[in-house]
């Protein structure tokens, strides 16, 4: 069992709503929460432990409870970072055609009426409202390291407006100092989203502990956190801040104590809590935290008994093997021949049965479905269960080590290229690829190693972007634009729309260019 408990407890720190309609909805609770803190102080484990499941859990009580007004099995946070960072780029492709879904899968005729946007617009507009109730109660009452559970608490908010601010561009600043504001808050623009997390988590670096369980923020998070603001600077603000990223994403390297994991298979299986590489996971339990939205998603999705065995990666098969998700040759073409190749995340798709060629992408057969994550473990037998307990690494070593390469290429002062080079041949040498020369180490290379790293873990749409290369036709993709070959999407579509509810709940919302 994970470190960090997260259980579906009945303490909500805001009850279930969809938070579009209504960003002041007190606690509905037995006792208030500074009354349960009054009267128990260890109950924190508890609170802190729901906060942290937002990111990964549906709701309180199971995979069929929400904590939000919508779908259970489609809203997780976690399952919309999925959907709207990875379907939408280059590299997966879902074949479900559910409405909306597909529409990701093909990024055409994207409108404020998608589900999935709302989804994870919603999931935001939860998660920062519990923050804030628990930051308000905090400051009257004692509990053990409150500077830390404070910090930890302020992490939290800020790692949920980084989506917003990845995601939307813009949206509502509530805080603890405006949260009982009963009339609707001003719209905040990108830049003021990305000021004001960047200056929470400058303020709570030095506060934060160094180390912390399993599972919770430290400050080699906060850290990373701050690294990721910082190398997307350009995109979300209009000014670079390479520098910036460089320095603290070396400080997340030298100081984190974080090494390679050994194997890279390792970092993807079901008992990965062991791994040395992980900075920051979303926990998942088979048995206590189930969830259709945590890497149950991933792993069920990448599954059908039709032409793999399920259970040789710890899913049962038959109607738990979901028969969704399929790489595109844009992910595995990148290592030439697969049956050749000696880079062993080159063997990490499934072949068998599929075609190297998406032409209908609603054809299982079509692509090659990706076993990089999987339920079974990788250190000892393991028998197959329907929901995954394979944690996902939202920060990892070797993300900072591509970070920091890329950095130092676009020329960040206080980096070193030789270490930088050193950093992308460990990486590369972990996977038994070959090593490459200073010459070789480009920007356009460094996308295409983070395609080949990173995929499938949260990241790829908004490196397409930072490359300059999501939009427009310079770079093309199976089935951009609802083609075969690809074609050129507009500018607009580097952002998503503004969901329908949250603008007619907010009348000072406007909604995104384009839509």
């Amino acid at each position: 069992m994970k470190k960090l408990k997260l259980f579906g407890l009945g303490i909500l720190l805001v009850s279930a709503l969809s938070c579009t309609d209504d960003l002041n909805t007190e606690p509905k609770v037995e006792l208030s929460l500074e009354e349960l803190l009054a009267s128990d102080p260890n109950a924190i484990e508890g609170i802190m432990s729901k906060l942290y499941g937002s990111f990964a859990l549906s709701g309180p009580n199971g995979s069929g409870s929400s904590d939000i007004s919508d779908d259970p099995g489609e809203s997780p946070f976690l399952r919309g970072i999925i959907n709207l960072q990875e379907f939408t780029a280059d590299g997966m492709k879902n074949r479900w055609g559910d409405n909306g879904l597909d529409q990701l899968t093909t990024t055409s005729n994207w409108d404020e009426n998608n589900k999935f946007f709302r989804y994870l617009y919603n999931r935001v507009y939860y998660t920062v409202p519990q923050c804030n109730n628990l930051l308000v109660v905090l400051n009257s009452v004692d509990v053990a390291n409150k500077e830390e559970v404070i910090s930890e608490v302020r992490f939290l908010r800020s790692l949920a407006y980084y989506y917003m601010i990845d995601c939307f561009g813009k949206g509502v600043l509530v805080t603890e100092q405006n949260a009982g504001v009963s009339t609707p808050l001003p719209q905040a623009s990108r830049e003021e989203l990305f000021n004001f997390v960047e200056s929470e988590l400058l303020a709570i670096e030095n506060t934060i502990g160094t180390t912390n369980t399993y599972g919770r923020a430290n400050k080699a998070v906060v850290r990373m956190l701050l690294a990721k603001l910082y190398i997307n600077a350009e995109v979300y603000t209009g000014t670079q801040r390479y520098t910036d990223a460089l320095t603290y994403t070396k400080k997340v390297i030298d100081e984190g104590g974080y090494t390679l994991a050994p194997n890279f298979v390792s970092i993807f299986s079901g008992d990965n809590e062991t791994s040395t590489e992980i900075i920051y996971p979303l926990i998942a339990d088979a048995l206590v935290s189930q969830s259709f939205g945590n890497t149950t998603y991933i792993v069920n999705g990448s599954m059908n008994s039709a032409t793999m065995n399920p259970v040789e990666f710890g899913n049962p098969g038959g109607n738990d093997a979901w028969a969704g998700h399929r790489a595109t040759k844009a992910w595995y073409g990148l290592f030439g021949n697969l049956q050749t190749s000696t880079d062993v995340r080159a063997k990490l798709f499934w072949t068998q049965g599929h075609t190297y060629e998406m032409t209908d992408y609603k054809e299982w057969t079509n692509g090659y479905p990706s076993i990089k994550f999987r339920n079974s473990k990788f250190n000892s037998p393991s028998t197959p269960t329907v929901f995954s307990g394979t944690d996902f690494p939202l920060f990892r070593l070797a993300d900072a080590y591509l970070m920091y390469a890329e950095c130092v290429v676009r020329g960040a002062g206080g980096g070193s290229e030789t270490q930088a080079l050193e950093y992308v041949n460990k990486i590369r040498l972990r996977a038994n690829a070959s090593e490459i020369t200073s010459s070789e180490m480009t920007l356009n290379f460094l996308l295409d190693e983070r395609a080949r790293e990173l995929n499938l873990e949260g990241h790829r749409r908004t490196d397409l972007i930072r490359f300059g290369k999501f939009t427009g036709g310079s770079y093309l993709w199976p089935w951009k634009g609802n083609v075969v070959a690809g074609t050129s999407i507009p500018s607009t579509y580097n952002l998503f729309p503004i969901p329908l509810s949250a603008l007619q709940a907010n009348p000072n919302l406007t909604q995104n260019p384009g839509f």
